[in-house]
């Protein structure tokens, strides 16, 4: 089965002409043809969409090379194939003219369809990129800004793999992430502790997760309070430090 050809179905699916009663029998018969033009309708349609678009972004260079690179190479092939025919000595044959004349609207339909195809790609691209800059969802919020920051190591007997590191936010929150801590019969609490006399209180616990955010009291003091504690703790309604710390750390920022 002979296709139809591809300059002839991007005239189609620009609506340059109507399909003869031959091309629309083909195109009901033949899936290639009809795919292809549907294709071809497909990126038609995305020019047409484009031109009520403002402010749009410029393509990317390499859109714009391409395009120039395919227009020059439709250039060549139709001047090839007349230099050649003038080169094998049958410029005097009156039918060259004529013969001459088919080639080069041969040659300006490969480079009109050339150039469309082009152009729509370009005009994909630039869609691409303004579904890039402008998304349909709002930007993701920026992380918030840290204050103060501590990485914790294993503190005492605990297990070296044990570690972690907690960062203090401007918005008065201590966010803590861990690791490989121990298993305890209890559970975790975090305090801040006075490195000069040991001073400390409690600022919360860790469940089952290793990150936490835990808020921090009102115009607490960081550079006194500068070490970030990690201790084991027993269900006994002792509200102080058992001793038994599992990590720590020192803010600095």
């Amino acid at each position: 089965m002979q296709h139809l050809e591809h300059e002839r179905l991007v005239f189609l699916a620009l609506g340059e002409s109507d399909a003869d009663d031959g091309e629309s029998t083909h195109l009901d018969t033949c899936a290639h043809c009809r795919t292809e033009l549907t294709s071809l309708r497909q990126v038609a349609g995305l020019g047409v969409e484009t031109q009520g678009l403002g402010d749009l972004p410029d393509p990317p260079e390499h859109i714009w090379q391409g395009i120039a690179a395919e227009i020059r190479a439709a250039e060549v092939v139709p001047s090839l194939t007349e230099a050649r025919l003038l080169g094998a000595g049958v410029a005097g044959d009156p039918g060259v003219g004529r013969r001459s004349q088919v080639r080069r609207r041969a040659g300006w339909s490969r480079w009109a369809a050339t150039a469309v195809t082009a152009v729509a790609a370009a005009a994909v691209g630039v869609v691409g990129t303004v579904s890039v800059l402008r998304p349909d969802e709002p930007a993701p919020a920026p992380p918030p800004a840290v204050l103060a920051s501590a990485p914790l190591a294993a503190f005492g007997s605990t297990p070296k793999s044990a570690q972690g590191d907690a960062r203090v936010l401007r918005s008065g929150q201590l966010h803590l992430h861990v690791a490989n801590l121990p298993r305890v019969p209890g559970y975790y609490e975090v305090w801040l502790i006075n490195p000069t006399n040991m001073e400390m209180f409690s600022i919360g616990t860790l469940g089952g997760d290793s990150d936490a955010l835990l808020p921090l009291p009102p115009n607490v003091d960081l550079k006194s309070y500068s070490v970030v504690d990690v201790s084991a703790e027993r269900y006994d309604n002792n509200t102080k430090h058992s001793g038994d710390s599992l990590l720590r750390g020192t803010l600095t920022g």
